[in-house]
């Protein structure tokens, strides 16, 4: 099968074509994989002091480099300069962070067993096959490449086809910092060649982060072949806001949590419970917010929001926001009414949503707020668990210590008390329901692509 033009890197910002790409074929692709193969008898063998002072070297370069590889997101992916930039920010720390713990992470852990010398090993499976958005096109890769390349598995990325820039530049990053070559891949392919990518037995472990339904694709070809999978999918995360909290700040905070990436991001407030006896004020506060974001180029300092990635996105979130409407939702500001040239949806405030609308029950991937109001705390919750999904939640009272038990009734991976959801280097991500399953982050990630080994030796 012959290469051919097929992977586009188009400006959301302006509609243009900024450079095409030839996809891989699928004899390079199987190359690839014996690639990243060979690299990976070696790779594991290198001592952690070595692959640390790489990851090092990785941490600074994307330091180094922060501004020109902000610029690649920005053009590429339409995210607002400012939000590039603590991405790529956010990549070196996590560079950082586990260069600094893997060997304590994975060191051997004795086990208290009376009959025998006993203890867990942690060894490295082998070639992991990260399928990644392009939302976050540098964090979500570096994420998994950090923990994987530092335990000693070699990493092969299939990206969005939309960021074949920012995959290409990962790739560069690695091997500028001095890593061997193929210890981590950029393969320019489409979603159709991943099955068979699955299928190699090669491949020892997949992780994707992307939507429900990519998931569950993915899960059946995995399961299939009883490989070892990571899944972080969507999330309606619930922002409850209680009567008691500091409304100032939950407002402030709630539109951040909201409009961060243009709404694009997995762990983006997506629906606001608010308790009725400061519903109005909240509101009031939160359309204020919205009436002084500035919407417009992604590089202009003084812009909050910038364009949607694709016009498919943008199409679909409409297409959502309207089928809301007929449905009984009332829109009280915003709505798709831009004049901008580029992939631009307007800020969107929603009320009057309930269960069973699109508003409620999907994902809403851009910049619409939908709005649902309850009774007390004790419903806030209900509501908040009536969901398909179970990513992060975010809880606002000053009352911390019921703050606490409600936040163990909260079916979700994560919930964040008094703050936005958040992903943080050293604390455990991942979600529970149809927003998948396994945890990235921390120590826990970093173990989730290892041969957790129980060795047994007699006295």
């Amino acid at each position: 099968m012959l290469n051919f033009m097929s992977i586009q890197s188009i400006n959301p910002y302006n509609n243009q074509l900024i450079q095409e790409y030839n996809e891989l074929s699928e004899r390079d692709a199987e190359a690839a994989i014996g690639k990243g193969e060979r690299a990976f008898y070696k790779w594991k063998q290198t001592p952690f002091s070595d692959r640390a002072k790489l990851m090092h070297n990785c941490a600074d370069l994307l330091e180094r480099k922060v501004e020109y590889l902000a610029e690649v997101i920005t053009r590429e992916m339409g995210k607002i300069k400012s939000e590039s930039i603590s991405e790529i920010k956010k990549c070196a720390w996590v560079c950082r962070y586990y260069a600094d713990n893997s060997e304590t992470f994975l060191k051997d852990e004795l086990l208290p067993v009376v009959e025998a010398n006993s203890y867990i090993a942690y060894d490295p499976l082998g070639i992991v096959l990260a399928i990644m958005p392009w939302n976050f096109p540098f964090w979500q890769v570096f994420r998994f490449a950090a923990p994987n390349i530092m335990a000693g598995n070699v990493g092969l990325l299939k990206h969005a086809s939309n960021v074949p820039q920012c995959a290409l530049e990962i790739e560069n990053i690695f091997l500028e910092a001095g890593f061997p070559e193929n210890v981590f891949q950029t393969l320019l392919i489409k979603s159709d060649k991943i099955s068979k990518m699955i299928d190699d037995p090669r491949i020892k472990a997949v992780t994707l982060t992307g939507s429900d339904i990519a998931g569950r694709k993915v899960a059946e070809r995995a399961g299939i072949n009883l490989k070892k999978l990571v899944l972080e999918l969507g999330g309606s995360d619930p922002f409850i806001v209680l009567g008691d909290a500091d409304l100032d700040q939950a407002v402030k905070t709630g539109v951040k949590a909201r409009m961060i990436n243009c709404g694009q991001s997995c762990i983006a407030a997506k629906r606001f419970i608010l308790e009725k006896k400061i519903a109005d004020d909240y509101l009031n506060g939160y359309l204020d917010y919205f009436q002084q974001l500035t919407i417009g180029d992604p590089w202009d300092e003084n812009t909050d929001v910038g364009p949607m990635a694709r016009d498919d996105l943008r199409k679909d979130l409409d297409n959502q926001v309207k089928r809301s409407v007929s449905e009984g939702a009332k829109i009280i500001y915003g709505g798709n009414n831009s004049d901008l040239k580029g992939y631009f949806y307007m800020p969107t405030i929603m009320v009057n949503v309930r269960q069973g609308m699109p508003a409620f029950d999907e994902e809403l991937f851009g910049p619409v707020a939908p709005f649902i109001v309850v009774e007390d705390g004790d419903e806030a919750i209900q509501m908040a668990n009536k969901s398909q999904f179970g990513l992060g939640a975010s809880l606002w009272t000053r009352d911390i210590e019921r703050a606490g038990k409600w936040a163990r009734q909260i079916e979700s991976g994560s919930v964040f008390v008094n703050s936005m959801v958040a992903s943080h280097p050293m604390v455990p991500f991942g979600g529970i329901k149809c927003s998948g399953y396994g945890r990235e982050l921390s120590h826990l990630g970093i173990r989730e692509f290892m041969n957790i080994k129980s060795v047994w030796i007699n006295k």
